[in-house]
């Protein structure tokens, strides 16, 4: 690659970043770094009226969860990325200085145009459309017919401006071209011009529309590639057009798939995250609960992301964010639709689980025991226990369900359970293998399991007539990791409690 990489992520700060948005920034954060080039924030905030405060905050707070920080970007109290000010300011509510001088430039090259039509004659216009069955683009068949400058003096159309009248400014689209597009992804297209409309480049309220500013800033920042959603694929004729108008390089572009519904068709949304259980965003926002907040690892969401739309062409499935840099190319994005799966995303965070250090898991699980009314501090207590349960869970706070019997001895027992492993004379047993456990010192897991069993061989006992009515008494349950690791777990004192409880409760 000959020029430096410099790509941009570019959401809007209308509410919270959706995964798909995450999945886009995850793709430009692998392409830069693969290339040794600069990942930037660029917040696309030119409308306004749906600008929700906090959002901004959010997109930087998930791309730091997801530990894909941008290099350049918006600075706030909360961040640490930095500035780079010849690039900067990185808000295009910053920068709205600028777009008038390039929607002027356009319409000295005649390239662009005045527009006053009305909200009211434009419905106008779209309704006698629909009602002869046609669609209603307002390009060059109706330009001329239309409230535009191309049919008025010039002394006519600055007497309008100059009197406080609302216009547009319309990008002129050249009638009967047949124009090239590249996709990196998609390949080459061609456009008939004649079905494009002229779209609006900048309103008279002083602020450009999201075409017109995203062009001069991709541009202006030296924007090499521009890596976006599948849904800016209609857009790309007009952009490809505007650079052309203005004579500037154009960047490469890669539309990326949708992600699709675990089921049924269309893309996922926020609904579907409700309907079936799981999260659509990073980051809690209100009522909806984000990936972080369910329990997930950054690691495990980066992981499932990045397959959904990348086939690195080998079977191999787990991959750590460096191993996703080296390997990630646009060339292997998919063009098709990738369907989103919840239980793979489970799935992935499992492996994650399982990976983790021990020690570093025991601050997650005194939180899930804090929530459930256990206070402990004996850091190795709760390693042990770690160790022993969390080949079973997806997430920590799967934790208490597998391990509430090493901090509550149990108030009940299992009823089938019960009724099936406490016979006749289980309590006989049971008083029995009291006295053998009082007699062992040494309550490791490997010492108790040898003298109990060397006990049960010398009294001719089945090991169903003791194990399982061990496990219920020591658990309540018939749940749990090797029963020996449990007690050894919970000590001596702890264990012949309980059995000696079990044995007065049960008879």
């Amino acid at each position: 690659m000959t020029k430096k990489v410099r790509v941009r992520f570019a959401p809007s700060p209308t509410g919270p970043l959706h995964i798909g948005g995450v999945r886009t920034a995850l793709y430009n954060y692998l392409f830069a770094k693969k290339h040794k080039g600069t990942f930037i924030l660029r917040i696309e905030d030119t409308d306004q009226n749906r600008y929700v405060e906090g959002a901004e905050q959010y997109i930087i707070d998930a791309l730091n969860w997801c530990n894909i920080p941008f290099d350049e970007g918006p600075t706030s109290e909360h961040s640490h990325q930095h500035t780079d000010s010849s690039f900067g300011p990185y808000r295009q509510s910053e920068r709205k200085h600028l777009y008038k001088k390039y929607a002027d430039i356009l319409l000295e090259k005649g390239k662009a145009y005045y527009a006053f039509d009305s909200n009211e004659s434009l419905d106008a216009h779209r309704k006698n459309h629909e009602e002869q069955g046609k669609t209603f683009i307002y390009n060059w068949h109706n330009r001329l017919k239309l409230d535009n400058s191309l049919s008025m003096m010039p002394e006519e159309v600055a007497n309008r401006i100059a009197s406080g009248e609302d216009y547009v400014i319309r990008f002129l689209t050249p009638p009967d071209e047949k124009l090239h597009l590249v996709d990196i992804i998609r390949g080459n297209m061609t456009i008939d011009t004649n079905v494009l409309d002229d779209k609006v480049l900048f309103k008279s309220d002083g602020m450009p529309t999201y075409h017109l500013a995203s062009i001069v800033d991709d541009h202006l920042m030296e924007i090499s590639h521009v890596i976006r959603g599948e849904e800016w694929l209609p857009s790309l004729a007009l952009h490809q057009q505007l650079y052309d108008a203005f004579g500037w390089e154009t960047p490469e572009f890669a539309h990326l798939p949708l992600i699709m519904k675990p089921v049924g068709k269309g893309k996922l949304s926020k609904r579907d995250g409700e309907k079936l259980g799981f999260p659509v965003f990073p980051l809690s926002w209100n009522e909806s609960v984000g990936y972080k907040e369910e329990g997930y690892y950054p690691e495990a969401v980066v992981n499932f992301l990045a397959l959904l739309g990348w086939n690195p062409g080998t079977e191999q499935e787990l991959f750590s964010l460096e191993e996703l840099i080296a390997e990630f190319s646009l060339e292997r994005v998919q063009k098709s639709g990738a369907r989103f799966d919840p239980d793979k995303t489970k799935w992935y965070n499992q492996h994650y689980l399982q990976e983790k250090k021990n020690a570093l898991i025991i601050p997650d699980f005194q939180k899930v025991l804090s929530k459930n009314g256990v206070t402990t501090q004996n850091e190795a207590h709760l390693e042990d226990i770690i160790a022993l349960i969390k080949e079973r869970a997806t997430f920590v706070s799967d934790f208490w369900e597998l391990s509430d019997y090493f901090f509550v001895a149990p108030k009940t027992y299992e009823e089938k359970a019960l009724k099936k492993q406490w016979k006749e004379n289980t309590s006989n047993i049971m008083n029995e293998l009291l006295s053998v456990l009082e007699t062992i010192d040494n309550f490791s897991s490997k010492n108790t399991e040898e003298k109990v069993k060397q006990w049960i061989s010398e009294k001719t006992y089945s090991f169903g007539n003791v194990m399982p009515p061990l496990r219920l008494v020591i658990v309540g349950d018939m749940k749990g990791p090797h029963i020996f690791d449990i007690i050894s777990a919970l000590g001596k004192k702890e264990t012949l409690e309980r059995i000696e409880k079990a044995i007065q409760v049960l008879g």
